[in-house]
């Protein structure tokens, strides 16, 4: 009676729950701002409502995720855009592009103290300083494009790596071995005794 009694309390108690962690990611997109929203195990956000803020918290838009966990935002001000989504189940994802990077797609002069090292850049290559190769719209839309389509399967192969293969989840293992042990250990001397 009493091995029936821990068996259905051994199959009855709480199993650790397998946490994920949320990845968020925005850049730019030729005119616009992609973003990319979903959980570390690979599993990606889809139809999630993307709400993007300025820095006062005023909103200035919404966007929804793709099937693939994708969005895209096409920006009106140079100002830094927060994009955040409430994936419910206490997880929030919220991701901050800034105000000169903003700029930068839209064409325009970054506001006051934001600069970025392009912008640095363009300003050494304006003092002669260094040489910078120019390329046309189309060549450095069609690279960042070709560069986002191979980047997308190596990130959420990267992070459900790191969510599979945490320290966590090898602790969690030995704990379950040295746990089996134990009880084999106790069934076999209660056997003893009772021989």
């Amino acid at each position: 009676m009493k091995h029936l009694i821990l068996a259905l309390v051994l199959i009855v108690a709480p199993l650790p729950a397998l946490a994920h962690k949320v990845i968020a990611g925005v850049f730019p997109a030729g005119e616009a701002i992609e973003g990319e929203i979903g959980f570390s195990n690979g599993d990606m956000a889809t139809n999630a409502e993307v709400v993007v803020t300025g820095p006062d918290g005023a909103e200035l838009g919404r966007a929804i995720t793709d099937g693939d966990g994708f969005f895209i935002f096409v920006p009106s001000l140079p100002v830094a855009h927060v994009f955040s989504v409430n994936l419910g189940a206490g997880h929030v994802a919220e991701v901050t592009m800034p105000a000169d990077q903003v700029a930068e797609i839209l064409g325009e002069a970054a506001p006051e103290g934001a600069r970025s090292a392009m912008t640095e850049i363009s300003q050494a290559a304006a003092a002669g300083d260094v040489t910078v190769a120019t390329l046309t719209g189309t060549e450095r839309q069609a690279i960042a494009e070709a560069v986002r389509d191979e980047i997308r399967p190596l990130r959420r192969e990267i992070a459900a790596y790191k969510e599979h293969n945490g320290f966590q989840t090898i602790l969690g293992g030995i704990g379950y071995i040295v746990g089996l042990f134990g009880l084999g250990f106790y069934l076999a001397a209660r056997r003893k005794l009772e021989a």
